[in-house]
């Protein structure tokens, strides 16, 4: 048995003392023990406890590696969550105004996606046990919508009729006006037989649609998304934000950055998130790798009433970005890049000059590498805020107003 003192949190969430030791569960201050291996202590016991340190809320915790914050006071996380940011941007020689952190209540995410395998007995859904291919049952989960946790038996349902005992279901279900959405992955080929199973399932659960592999298996009523005045039915596990209080919040810095634009350029326009709201007020023009997602974005906004014109475009902006030519005639641009960044756009983002950037980043890393190429070139980090989707967990999102200064 060894004892170590907690100093930081890591980025995966695990408390890391000299050595490095890693130490699952543990917060900064905290004297632990335990036997260390390749550098972990696996399991240690809490010798003196940090005044941050709290019971988890969840029944679930201990088992379930769905969260892994859930033992940390809810300020101590928001606090680390803002250190993240500021730690990758103080590589980078960055410094903003930070706002308020706006964290997502509990049993607010929309959309989860669930493990399943066939058993003996029947089936078990829910979340990997932390490190392991375990699956844990989460019936009282406290961070997805009620809606989803009811949709256990479900996925449960599903398993028993499409799985196998040696593989795995995958199973994104998504709320939404017209009830569940469901996409399966890892079943078997999707047979009539299958399908005819699957329609009773759905309309036993009034489940709104269920793609199966890279097929839709049946639709019962439009999987609809609101995005502003607009109705969108996305393709089946097409990205959305996790929840609709962080939509709401990453919207709201979009407007407030871009709110004097009378023409926007929406890049990783996704189905319409930003770029139909923003058509209340400022003609858009959306730019999306997903051909899909476009598809579904033009037909949202051409059904809506009230939105000025909106145009889209299937285009792969990491291999093929916006040139400066193209970007002249826009006053502001909105980009919501993946965990990757936007690197190639960004440099011509820089090169055009467009006096106004709304920027949405959910890995604080390449948005920091990004917002430095565009520092460089002129333009002033004006606010940043932390949007906490994903409570309780490690995931930080941000949303963030950058100006050029001398236009």
């Amino acid at each position: 048995m060894e004892q170590v003192t907690i100093e930081r949190l890591g980025h995966q969430g695990d408390g890391i003392a000299p050595g490095p030791v890693f130490v699952p569960g543990a917060l900064p201050g905290e004297t632990v023990e335990g036997e260390i291996s390749n550098n972990v202590m696996a399991a240690p016991r809490i010798v003196t406890p940090s005044e941050m340190r709290v019971k988890a809320p969840c029944r679930h915790a201990k088992g379930c590696g769905g969260c892994q914050l859930q033992h940390a006071r809810d300020d101590f996380v928001e606090d680390w969550k803002v250190g993240v940011v500021r730690h990758a941007l103080s590589a980078h020689g960055l410094e903003t105004e930070f706002r308020p952190c706006a964290t997502s209540k509990p049993q607010s995410r929309r959309r989860a996606t669930f493990s399943a395998r066939r058993t003996k007995k029947g089936a078990l859904a829910g979340f990997h046990m932390t490190g392991s291919d375990v699956i844990v049952p989460v019936p009282d989960c406290l961070l997805v919508d009620p809606k989803l946790a009811a949709g256990l038996p479900l996925v449960e349902a599903m398993a028993v009729l499409g799985g196998s005992r040696k593989g795995e279901l995958s199973v994104l279900l998504t709320t939404g006006d017209n009830g569940l959405d469901v996409k399966v992955s890892g079943g078997k080929e999707l047979d009539p037989q299958l399908q005819s199973e699957l329609a009773d399932l759905a309309r036993a659960h009034d489940v709104a649609r269920v793609a199966w592999g890279d097929e839709v298996a049946l639709t019962r009523r439009p999987a609809v998304q609101k995005m502003g005045r607009a109705e969108v039915v996305p393709p089946p596990g097409a990205f959305l934000q996790a929840t609709s209080e962080g939509e709401a919040a990453l919207l709201a810095g979009v407007r407030e950055a871009v709110s004097d634009a009378s023409h926007i350029v929406d890049l990783f326009a996704g189905c319409g998130t930003f770029a139909l709201p923003l058509a209340e007020h400022a003609r858009v023009h959306a730019v999306e790798g997903d051909k899909a997602m476009t598809v579904a974005l033009d037909k949202g906004w051409r059904m809506a009433e009230g939105l000025r014109h909106v145009t889209s475009e299937a285009r792969d902006l990491f291999r093929n970005p916006l040139l400066p030519e193209d970007l002249h005639r826009f006053d502001a641009a909105v980009i919501d890049p993946p965990r990757a960044g936007a690197e190639a756009q960004v440099a011509e983002l820089a090169a055009a000059r467009i006096p106004r950037i709304a920027f949405v980043s959910c890995n604080p890393v390449t948005f920091a590498r990004d917002a430095a190429v565009l520092v460089g070139a002129g333009y002033t980090l004006d606010w940043l805020q932390v949007v906490d989707q994903f409570r309780w967990s490690t995931h930080v999102e941000l949303v963030a107003q950058l100006s050029l200064t001398d236009r």
